[in-house]
């Protein structure tokens, strides 16, 4: 259990001790999107989900704030997301926390089990959030973007909007019902398309998730590839 803090556009801040991760996948609103993703992985080798939207439990020690990742080998990629948390004494969904994140996953794990891969690298939380119950209403005008540096030079591999993707009441309201809302919750929200042709194996991360009223919550991260085993 790790003790996060998020702070908030108007001042003050709110720690959240995370105990539960939850990652939703293939999460689009629009079915030729989530296509789009499926093709994106399927080029990766990663075998398409029998459900959609998917959902993987994970370690809440998983959802991190930070600046540095270390990883078993070069194919390794994040994915531009929100996340949804649930501090400590909410009373309802509007007192919820919405904020940028990244799920960094190894993509060679990947071709071998989805839940496996997600459990392999943390998930990247950002460090300003909203209450869901204060922008319920904006958020699909919000803007999600994610950039990667190769080499020194950084580029655009993500660009759109939380519209692109369900809703976080969407979420609210199916785990709710399944009691998977508990004190201590992230529940990570799938991604948006990356553009063609930008190498998403990269040396950093780079995601913002910014509000109409220019206020941006912030994820960077570096990427360091270990050295190999001795087998």
């Amino acid at each position: 259990m790790a003790r996060l803090n998020f702070a908030l556009p108007g001042g003050g801040t709110v720690p959240v001790e995370t105990r539960y991760a939850l990652n939703g996948g293939y999460a689009g609103r629009d079915g030729e999107q989530v296509q789009h993703h499926i093709d994106e992985l399927a080029e990766l080798g990663v075998p398409g989900p029998t459900t959609i939207p998917t959902l993987y439990p994970l370690s809440g020690t998983l959802a991190v704030q930070g600046d540095h990742v270390q990883v078993p080998h070069g194919r390794t990629s994040g994915e531009a997301e929100w996340a949804l948390l649930i501090p400590a004494g909410a009373t309802s969904s509007d007192d919820y926390l919405v904020t940028a994140a990244c799920d960094h996953t190894d993509r060679a794990l990947e071709v071998h089990g989805v839940a496996w891969s997600k459990q392999s690298a943390p998930d990247f939380l950002g460090d300003l959030a909203w209450r869901w119950g204060d922008v319920r209403d904006a958020f699909d005008s919000f803007t999600l973007r994610a950039w990667v540096t190769n080499d020194g030079v950084e580029e655009l591999i993500q660009d759109g909007s939380p519209a692109l993707l369900l809703a976080p009441d969407y979420w609210i309201e199916r785990m709710g019902a399944a009691g998977l809302l508990r004190p201590g919750t992230v529940v990570m929200s799938g991604t948006i398309p990356m553009l063609p042709g930008v190498d998403q194996f990269a040396d950093a991360w780079r995601v913002e998730l910014a509000a109409p009223d220019g206020a941006v919550s912030r994820v960077r991260y570096d990427v360091e590839v270990l050295p190999a085993p001795w087998e």
